[in-house]
């Protein structure tokens, strides 16, 4: 891969990275608060591959301009072989003339010619052929810009341990009613606070629903530190009023009553709250399908 591939694999890197960040592409991959960093990085790599362009076309140029006075030193040098080889076969033709044997020198062999014909068929060097391999790197980058990754969902939840961590603090909720609150924010209230800050409140929670092996419906919104290769789900147990069949994925929105039920996760025996449900209804899938108030 020479110096212009490698440019061209930057700047469309440069670009994919730019139409994620300015999209909501990029919310399948990061954080939110990462957007000012996706979209540095791309202009940096579009200004890179530009740059990289701009310095092998200066040296290609250069060189071939270098190779071009070469050559016209070399006819140069050709031309002025040949002027001083004629003036000698003048001068010996003329000694000849001189000393009464004119007719000799038309049989005197002809001085060899020394052109740059010989340095023309000089064996130049090879240049050794870049591996073909080294398009493959080109690979992840028609994935990142054909193929958007949806984003991780209850096959992920039911094979990872819930990750409800003990908040810092538990800031007073607005008198809203119904409450809406995030997954994550309704878990460690429940499961820490034991519910204090929300008897007697109707709250309203959207995630998507997960299975347990034993058939156990989840609520789970899964929660990043960084990017999605470390997101971990946050779940909430369902009970009360829930629909009699509940597919894997959907999204829902449910409104209830914080209950003390609680159960432990079978993957990490972690702690898992649940809510009352007196109404559930199926929901588009957000904008940023993850829940970033673990970390807020």
């Amino acid at each position: 891969m020479n110096r212009q591939s490698q440019a061209a694999v930057l700047f469309l890197l440069g670009a994919a990275l730019l139409h994620a960040g300015t999209t909501d592409l990029y919310l399948r991959y990061v954080k939110a608060g990462l957007r000012p960093l996706l979209l540095a990085s791309g202009v940096i790599l579009i200004v890179t591959a530009l740059a990289t362009a701009w310095y092998e076309h200066r040296r290609t140029k250069t060189k071939r301009e270098q190779e071009q006075q070469e050559r016209e030193r070399q006819q140069e040098r050709a031309q002025q072989q040949e002027r001083a080889q004629r003036q000698e076969r003048e001068r010996q033709e003329q000694r000849k003339a001189d000393a009464g044997a004119p007719a000799a020198a038309e049989h005197l062999p002809a001085a060899p010619e020394h052109t740059s014909a010989a340095a023309d068929h000089t064996p130049a060097g090879h240049a050794h052929p870049e591996p073909r391999v080294s398009w493959l790197l080109i690979l992840p980058l028609l994935a990142l810009i054909l193929v958007a990754p949806p984003a991780l969902g209850s096959y992920s939840a039911t094979r990872t341990g819930t990750a409800l961590q003990e908040p810092l603090a538990y800031p007073a909720l607005p008198a809203t009613d119904p409450l809406p609150l995030s997954v994550v924010d309704y878990a460690g209230r429940a499961v820490y606070d034991h519910g204090r800050t929300l008897t007697g409140r109707e709250v309203r929670l959207t995630g998507f629903v997960a299975l347990d092996h034993d058939g156990t419906p989840y609520l789970v919104r899964m929660a990043l530190n960084c990017c999605a290769a470390d997101a971990q789900p946050v779940k909430v147990g369902l009970t009360g009023d829930i629909p009699p069949v509940l597919q894997p994925d959907t999204w829902l929105t449910v409104t209830g009553a914080y209950t003390p039920r609680t159960t432990h996760d079978p993957v990490n025996n972690g702690p898992i709250p649940f809510i009352e449900v007196t109404t559930a209804t199926p929901t588009p899938t957000p904008r940023d399908p993850y829940d970033e108030s673990w970390n807020n």
